[in-house]
């Protein structure tokens, strides 16, 4: 099944956005349920065991945002040379992308395994708690390179347009980790009882195994762009047109976690609930983002050929199909935040009090979610075009920039409601930078 190589500007915009995006937003939908899974076998242990879990997170996410966001970086390097018709430099870009990510796997593992012990104890007293959650992060760690080599081949074929493949690879990584996580945690038939350390296995041998599908399928199959020996000398103008779009792509991931952080300072001023709401609030938004996030993915490679291509019409289709596909789940989230709240609160807690305070935060949260459909797609598109630093700006206005200050104001004036009505302003005033930078951007001309 060799598909034709030029059907990224060939094919008409929306079926191709569709085959693109939708096995994205079913392989992100089935990634949220990789944490999911996780968090339900390890709370079995211990709520010790939790903590630890929780504890580890912040480190965890920060090597998946280097390979995801150096991943985007390569992603887009290829697309873009690919549309204009430059085989070899995508080659190089693939070969010398594997070897930095080679590297970065290796430091990634000596630095956080190292680390631990002490950022851990930054967070908790109890020593039960810091022995759990060193002994889940040596293993869950010392897997960074199969992380970030799996992620960067995810990349490489998603800018070829292999969407299914990278859909099967991660569903067989997540089912193998779904099935894995009891047998080694509680030890189950003839599988020795881990504990939290089986969790980490369990995640680490489902990460192992989309990597291996990967590489046996780019084995066997003839693929459009080759990684070769020869080409893996690094060069200037390759490394830094990818970590260009990579570094900005990495500090896009990382940023939600800041804001959260800075959030839960303002709002442990009023009470604890608060906080809570806030961590129930993000984990119901992930299920929104994360298909909205899918749809960005699908588009991403298409933006990139297109404009390789000097196909500026299409570049502008294929963006508004996006728009329009995100807007629809957000339309469908706000209706959601405005008719069931209770029922949505109701899935993370059982408290009265925390029901009815998180009812009113979703209702007027979600003020702001259709319009962040501008933000969230033209951020997208902007890596897509290779320009990270504009896409970086976007996100810096919706995580801190504005949030964070407008957040603070309001809570002095409304009490902790105020951080709830922050993300309304920020996400329209975000919207208006958003499209005036991605507007700036494309007038001007891809440089050769």
């Amino acid at each position: 099944m060799h598909m034709n190589e030029t059907f990224m500007k060939e094919k008409p915009v929306l079926p191709l956005m569709l085959s693109m995006a939708l096995p994205m937003v079913l392989s992100m939908t089935v990634n949220s349920l990789y944490n999911i899974v996780d968090s339900f076998f390890v709370a079995q242990i211990s709520e010790d065991a939790m903590t630890a879990l929780s504890l580890v997170y912040p480190v965890q996410n920060f090597i998946n945002s280097v390979g995801v966001g150096f991943g985007v970086g390569i992603n887009a390097v290829i697309a873009l040379f690919l549309g204009a018709g430059q085989k070899e430099a995508a080659d190089r870009t693939a070969s010398q992308g594997m070897v930095m990510t080679i590297v970065h796997g290796v430091i990634l593992m000596a630095v956080s395994i190292s680390i631990m012990p002490a950022f851990l104890r930054m967070f908790t007293a109890s020593e039960e708690i810091v022995d759990m959650g060193i002994r889940y992060s040596n293993v869950a760690f010392s897997f960074s390179l199969i992380i970030a080599l799996g992620m960067t081949f995810e990349k490489i074929f998603q800018a070829v347009g292999r969407m299914k493949i990278t859909m099967i690879s991660l569903m067989c990584g997540c089912v193998t980790n779904i099935l894995l996580d009891p047998l080694l945690i509680f030890g189950i038939g003839t599988f020795p009882e881990m504990g939290i350390e089986g969790a980490a296995l369990a995640t680490g041998i489902g990460q192992a195994v989309s990597l291996i599908i990967y590489v046996v399928l780019y084995l066997i199959r003839p693929f459009p762009v080759s990684i070769t020996r020869k080409q893996m000398k690094p060069e200037k103008n390759i490394l830094c047109k990818i970590y260009s779009i990579g570094i900005p792509g990495t500090l896009n991931m990382a940023l939600p976690s800041f804001l959260i952080s800075a959030l839960n300072v303002i709002l442990a001023t009023y009470s604890e609930v608060y906080i809570l709401v806030l961590g129930i609030y993000y984990k119901l938004q992930t299920f929104l983002y994360l298909p909205a996030n899918g749809i960005v993915q699908g588009m991403r490679p298409l933006m990139s050929y297109n404009y390789g291509a000097g196909e500026h019409k299409r570049v502008q289709g294929i963006y508004q199909i996006a728009l329009c596909m995100s807007s629809i789940i957000m339309v469908v989230g706000t209706i959601a935040c405005l008719l069931i709240p209770e029922q949505l609160m109701s899935l993370f807690t059982h408290t009265t009090t925390t029901i009815y305070t998180g009812k009113d935060a979703l209702r007027i949260i979600s003020g702001g979610l259709i319009v962040s459909a501008i933000s969230v797609t033209s951020a997208g598109a902007l890596e897509g075009l290779g320009k990270g630093m504009q896409s970086l700006i976007i996100s810096l206005c919706r995580y801190v920039v504005i949030i964070i200050p407008v957040a603070f104001i309001l809570s002095r004036w409304l009490g902790a409601r105020g951080v709830w009505h922050a993300f309304w302003v920020a996400e329209a005033l975000t919207a208006v930078v958003a499209l005036i930078v991605y507007r700036k951007s494309v007038t001007e001309s891809p440089k050769g």
